[in-house]
């Protein structure tokens, strides 16, 4: 499947905010964002920046682009995302979130088991986690209330994890997921609300966007 593979940074400038797409290093001063806010391109340098007025159907754009980069999918699957949200009771809108946010790599990162979204899908990618009890290897898998996600045995003893977690002990999951220290292991408590994401988006804009 197509990855973007070019400077993460460059994508918080586009969107002229912080998606903290490199975990803890967004925290720093390290980070590209914060040295250098431009938008990317010759059109983001100095008097270009901001010289035309954003059309709705640009404002709509960005909050997509927004949510795509957010969780690092493209455009088909965040479509078909999209498409199944429709298809559940509720809000189009929260309920795209609360599919994004259901993803199983997401859930790795949540729980911190990794530094960024990024690394949590290549985790799930080389098979450091199971879900009740079966090890998956599909960063779109998507969680349900009832299942439980936990780091496989056999990778509990690797350096890498041990350092990461203890990175993150003072993160706390979201009220969704009900984690156990002691085995390494959630549990799927609920659907995720959006008052559980953190995400820096109008939504609402998404479905608009979507429906023309």
């Amino acid at each position: 499947m197509a990855r973007y593979t070019g400077a993460v940074c460059r994508l918080c400038r586009r969107e002229s905010q912080k998606l903290f797409l490199k975990g803890d290093r967004c925290y720093t001063d390290k980070c590209g964002f914060g040295r250098r806010q431009t938008i990317p391109g010759q059109h983001g340098q100095g008097h270009g920046q901001g010289r035309s007025k954003v059309s709705e159907y640009g404002t709509q754009l960005r909050e997509k682009q927004k949510a795509k980069r957010y969780y690092g999918i493209l455009e088909s699957q965040f479509r078909g995302y999209f498409v199944l949200a429709g298809k559940r009771k509720g809000k189009t809108g929260e309920n795209l979130l609360a599919i994004l946010e259901s993803r199983l790599d997401n859930t790795v990162y949540r729980l911190g088991f990794a530094m960024s979204r990024a690394e949590a899908r290549q985790l799930v990618r080389h098979g450091h986690f199971t879900v009740n009890g079966k090890r998956v290897d599909i960063p779109s898998f998507l969680v349900r209330p009832g299942m439980v996600v936990a780091l496989k045995d056999s990778s509990r003893a690797l350096d890498k994890f041990k350092s990461v977690i203890e990175a993150n002990s003072s993160r706390q999951p979201p009220k969704w997921l009900e984690y156990d220290a002691e085995t390494l292991s959630a549990k799927v408590v609920a659907v995720p609300t959006r008052e559980d994401i953190d995400l820096p988006v109008e939504e609402q804009l998404i479905v608009e966007l979507y429906s023309k």
